[in-house]
């Protein structure tokens, strides 16, 4: 039996167990433009400008859980990139200025038909994609899905966005959202169990045995399975850094309801929590179902 949710359903505050917090405040601060909206007790809670926002009811783009004896794992499931969305074109241009500016080792950059991202990795080698997507109606699609590739980006063109905009940096714009996120995962078959017949997202892209893209309402994928580096992997142990777990936000919690009731019914436990209903996928990487009310 399948299942379809809802096409509000979006990922949401991304966790990370870090080892040291000053050091991650800093680069996040200082290279990307987020802002610290609170810290204490070890844990920081990081959002797009202006940090007002957490006071006006908006949810924080990235939580850091400090843990000075975490060290980091190798060769594991768990994070392979959270992917940071850009309201424009202009705000990827902004974003890859900064970048430069502080002289930020950069990984990659791509043209994936679909959207223009911008790849690196913080300080203790979490993976982050910044992207903008091109807008629904410019999306070619094949057999009813969206077409994606890997092509060179232009990154002459980012850059004449520009052009007649010289305002100084003062961060991450305030729309800007968590747009996806990437695992890796030890078996694709049974990702896609999880993930497609258990929680509810529609297979969008299926690259052979080695990656799958899901998402809800259409979107070229909300999250992305490889198993590039960890084919056959296990999950990092107890005081590993990296993901703790990701939010997946649906509009009400009706679907938050649905969505527990299928993965208990599979025999996975699903634990309460404040922020919402913790489940795991088959790889022990946490998933928190929330709702948006």
């Amino acid at each position: 039996m399948t299942h379809s949710l809802p096409p509000e359903t979006h990922i949401g505050t991304v966790h990370l167990t870090v080892h040291d917090l000053d050091n991650a405040i800093a680069f996040y601060e200082r290279s990307l433009g987020f802002a610290t909206w609170s810290c204490q007790d070890g844990v920081a809670r990081l959002g797009s400008h202006p940090a007002e926002g957490a006071q006006a009811g908006a949810s924080p783009l990235l939580v850091l859980h400090h843990d000075p004896e975490s060290m980091p794992a190798y060769r594991t499931t768990g994070l392979y990139h959270f992917a940071v969305l850009v309201p424009s074109r202009l705000e990827l241009a902004r974003v890859l200025r900064r970048l430069a500016e502080t002289r930020t080792p950069l990984e990659g950059f791509a043209d994936h038909l679909v959207s223009e991202a911008i790849y690196l990795h913080d300080p203790e080698h979490n993976g982050i994609e910044i992207y903008r997507d091109r807008p629904r109606d410019e999306w070619r699609f094949v057999d009813g899905q969206p077409a994606m590739a890997t092509d060179p980006i232009d990154l002459e063109g980012i850059s004449h966005e520009l052009a007649g905009h010289e305002e100084p940096w003062d961060g991450l714009h305030p729309d800007t959202m968590m747009g996806h996120i990437h695992l890796r995962v030890a078996d694709i078959p049974a990702a896609n169990q999880f993930y497609v017949n258990q929680v509810g997202f529609d297979l969008m892209q299926l690259m052979g045995p080695s990656a799958s893209f899901v998402s809800a309402g259409g979107y070229h994928h909300h999250i992305g399975m490889n198993t590039w580096e960890s084919r056959g992997a296990m999950p990092p142990p107890d005081g590993s850094t990296g993901l703790r777990w990701y939010e997946l936000r649906f509009p009400d919690a009706k679907t938050v309801g649905e969505v527990a009731g299928r993965v208990r019914k599979s025999g996975s436990p699903v634990e309460e929590h404040e922020e919402g209903l913790l489940v795991r996928d088959p790889f022990h990487i946490g998933v928190m179902l929330t709702a948006e009310s």
